[in-house]
């Protein structure tokens, strides 16, 4: 097999990892579809150009941009996906399905509610390829998937969006994009808790970079407000969850409501591991995997590390993607 590529099309996040035999090449394109869906198929052609100049040798694509409200249903944000993807890659590329298929374009079309939210199907086939035994524990940019691992195969007991939140198995709450008011109704102020603005002032990526979870080059998203990911900026994002400014509330008051909301954040997703349960270790993946290790910890569990780097990991269902797409 010569080279292959995986997608990961994301609502607000465009992943791609090529592998040839030679070190995979792994590309993450910030692309929020609600914004501008026709610009798609140019976002594509881009991602694909820049990978490399020879074309691969196959194709795999998953998505979770369907449930963006840019569309009424999944059914036309799946078939809007895949016409994107065929003006863009042409008709030769493979989906993944929620059966752990990959399908060609004409079964994809007719098969929308498995080809929807699939991408965790892949990153779970090539954990348990490794660990026959295992909780993956992906946290990305918005949401969090709690996969069991089990006798080698995914475990999952929703095998949708909706079933998977009434199982724990999916968690929306991410390492960036989340609203700090989805985190916690109230945070501590002066020694007394505070209710919070229920408005989009600050996201979960202010809280990890005020902590020095996550560096400025990593923010990976638009800022609320508009203005910079430097650490003055969130922090003043921060204040602002509780009406507040800088001039009023100062740094080490801006710090310990993003150290209570990172530990509220982490109960939220610990709270999920526990409930899914499973045995042995947790493997963390996803660019939030530090907090998947933090929750590990706090629950007494091993880490097993998936064999490649942190790009890959970052980018996990498109690297699965790859893998599965070059065995097939």
């Amino acid at each position: 097999m010569g080279a292959v590529i995986g997608l990961d099309i994301g609502g607000a996040n465009t992943k791609a990892v090529r592998r040839d035999g030679g070190a995979p090449q792994v590309l993450s394109r910030a692309f929020e579809i609600w914004r501008d869906r026709d610009a798609l198929t140019a976002v594509l052609r881009d991602v694909m150009a820049e990978l490399a100049a020879e074309p691969a040798e196959r194709v795999a694509l998953t998505m979770t941009a369907e449930l963006s409200d840019a569309f009424r249903t999944k059914r036309e944000g799946v078939a809007f996906v895949l016409d994107a993807s065929e003006a863009a890659l042409g008709g030769g590329f493979l989906t993944l399905t929620t059966s752990a298929e990959l399908v060609p374009l004409a079964q994809a079309r007719e098969r929308p509610l498995e080809v929807a939210a699939a991408n965790w199907v892949a990153s779970g086939l090539a954990v348990s390829a490794r660990h026959p035994d295992a909780l993956m524990v992906d946290v990305g940019s918005t949401t969090v998937d709690v996969i069991p691992i089990a006798s080698g195969r995914v475990a999952a007991t929703g095998w949708t969006d909706l079933d998977r939140l009434l199982a724990g198995e999916l968690v929306y709450t991410g390492a960036l994009r989340t609203n700090l008011a989805a985190i916690a109704a109230r945070v501590p102020v002066r020694g007394r808790l505070c209710p919070v603005a229920s408005e989009l002032f600050a996201i979960s990526a202010d809280v990890h970079l005020i902590l020095g979870h996550i560096q400025p080059g990593e923010y990976g998203c638009p800022t609320p407000d508009g203005r910079p990911p430097s650490l003055a900026s969130a922090r003043e994002r921060v204040a602002r969850l509780v009406c507040a400014d800088a001039e009023q509330l100062g740094a080490a008051e801006v710090d310990a409501i993003a150290a209570y909301l990172h530990g509220e954040q982490l109960r939220q997703i610990e709270e999920a591991v526990r409930r899914v349960g499973g045995t042995g270790p947790i493997v963390p993946l996803g660019g939030g995997a530090f907090l998947a290790r933090e929750v590990a910890a706090r629950v007494g569990r091993a880490v097993a590390e998936m064999p490649w780097s942190a790009e890959e990991r970052a980018a996990a269902p498109a690297a699965a993607l790859a893998e599965l797409a070059a065995s097939c």
